[in-house]
């Protein structure tokens, strides 16, 4: 993160040759994706070390939160972001705050947004290209918001040809390259990707895929139902998984499938462990003393 508003000022310190402004490596999609984790992940940290009147340590986190905040309102952010934070927030307030807390997190959040929107012009800028984008594609002009929509909607038709067991795992490309054949603009738009998980799983292995991923993702939520930073930010992982697997195959892209992959595994991990250890009684000391009765 530090490194990002570094590039922000001094693109020569870039690891390697990105296409966004303030993204030091890969793209501003995995950025947006780990700094949101770590954001609303610092939360329950930022509150349990006030309780415990750590205040330099509870201050850290906020100008931490606050830091990865900022570089995704005003340096640059995935538009995916603006769906999977308000999930993350709703989760963190069900988990760890009461109604009348949670009214003041919101209220909270409504103010900053507002505050944002007329400060941002790089975040106003954002949402409008969506509409801009679908006005485009109209004319047929392939942008972002008119190529997702095409793949979603060829993505169907493919899924509605093989409901059951799908068209065949690699199948995605060669449907697509058939489909765009004789054809112009965005319907000639070839991709593997559909930029959807659940319409990438539909299409090659059918409804038989989606309930194995619906069933993962479902497995996976309730591995985290227990107290503990592990399964908190395990719980974190996978909800932004899903919600922002609505726009992408994050599942299937490197990035966030390895981080899907170690967070999720490490996490689980953890949290298995200290429900274990909480369970298991400890073992009898040979150097007590035994009760009478006891052999």
């Amino acid at each position: 993160m530090g490194l990002s508003w570094m590039v922000l000022f001094e693109p020569g310190l870039k690891l390697t040759a990105t296409q966004s402004v303030g993204v030091p490596v890969r793209n501003y999609i995995d950025q947006s994706q780990e700094f949101a984790l770590c954001m609303v992940a610092l939360a329950p940290w930022a509150i349990g070390f006030c309780q415990h009147r750590r205040y330099f340590a509870a201050a850290a986190c906020a100008a931490l939160m606050l830091a990865f905040f900022a570089n995704m309102a005003f340096v640059v952010s995935a538009r995916a972001a603006l769906v999977y934070v308000p999930v993350l927030l709703i989760a963190f307030a069900l988990r760890y705050l009461d109604r009348r807390q949670s009214a003041l997190l919101f209220a909270g959040v409504i103010a900053i947004a507002i505050t944002v929107w007329f400060t941002s012009g790089y975040l106003r800028s954002r949402v409008a290209d969506i509409w801009t984008e679908y006005e485009y594609s109209k004319q047929n002009i392939p942008l972002s918001t008119g190529q997702r929509l095409e793949y979603w909607q060829k993505s169907l038709k493919f899924f509605a040809d093989a409901p059951v067991f799908g068209n065949g795992t690699g199948s995605t490309r060669i449907l697509f390259e058939r489909d765009a054949v004789g054809k112009t603009g965005l319907a000639a738009e070839v991709t593997k990707n559909p930029h959807n998980q659940t319409l990438n799983v539909a299409v090659q292995w059918g409804v038989i895929g989606i309930l194995s991923l619906y069933a993962m993702w479902i497995s996976h939520l309730l591995l985290f139902r227990e107290d503990g930073m592990a399964s908190w930010v395990g719980l974190l992982i996978v909800i932004q998984n899903i919600t922002s697997s609505l726009f992408n195959s994050h599942l299937f892209d490197f990035h966030e499938g390895w981080m899907y992959v170690l967070g999720v595994g490490v996490a689980a991990g953890m949290s298995l462990q200290s429900q274990q250890r909480a369970t298991i009684p400890p073992p009898l000391s040979l150097s007590a003393p035994l009760s009478r009765g006891e052999p």
